[in-house]
């Protein structure tokens, strides 16, 4: 089965080289998506991404791994879609308003480099806007950003960037987590190790 790895704000597919890695190891085929935010508006990187599952889709079953943005993308990419993926892995995807991105969209650097796809990030309406997953998926989450009364996160499980709870798309969802700061948790063995195994129980039923 061939998994699209797609990556999140300001990274590149060279962030998912080492998972890449693992799952060929495992015995799948990656590819990846690549988009630069600011350079794209983030309708037109959702079209290029909606385009790209259709042409993965005619070619058999495949799979998705996205991290945070990623995870944004492929909600809004599969929802005129037809081309549904057998399982989706999120890592640290903010599927519910990430309260740091309504703080960073304020600072124009962080503006200018996300753009349109910032300005969905931090906005309540864009995430009420968004269309529930009818594709399986499993959210993986990391717990080890800063937590305490100085924190934003308050005593929250967050990586980092994004709390626990924001990465629940449905309040009954139940993340896999594991130690892990949220721009570097696709390079851990014990992430790397649960996303094969995650596509080796989908892919047995």
């Amino acid at each position: 089965m061939k998994i699209l790895l797609v990556h999140g704000l300001g990274r590149t597919p060279m962030s998912m080289m080492g998972l890449a890695y693992s799952l060929d190891q495992s015995g799948y085929q990656t590819e990846f998506f690549s988009y630069t935010a600011f350079a794209e508006s983030y309708e037109q990187i959702v079209t290029r991404l909606r385009n790209r599952f259709q042409m993965l889709s005619n070619k058999g079953p495949y799979g998705i791994v996205a991290h945070s943005l990623g995870g944004i993308l492929t909600r809004s990419a599969l929802s005129l879609s037809r081309s549904f993926p057998r399982h989706i892995v999120m890592l640290g995807t903010p599927n519910q308003p990430p309260r740091l991105a309504k703080i960073a969209w304020n600072l124009w650097p962080f503006q200018w480099f996300s753009g349109t796809s910032g300005a969905n990030l931090a906005s309540s309406e864009f995430y009420a806007s968004l269309p529930h997953l009818h594709a399986s998926y499993t959210i993986i989450a990391g717990t080890s950003g800063p937590r305490g009364p100085w924190s934003p996160f308050g005593m929250e499980l967050n990586d980092g960037l994004v709390a626990l709870n924001e990465t629940r798309l449905l309040e009954s969802d139940q993340p896999i987590t594991f130690p892990g700061i949220h721009g570097f948790m696709m390079n851990q063995a014990t992430v790397q190790t649960a996303v094969a195994q995650v596509f080796r129980h989908t892919s047995s039923k």
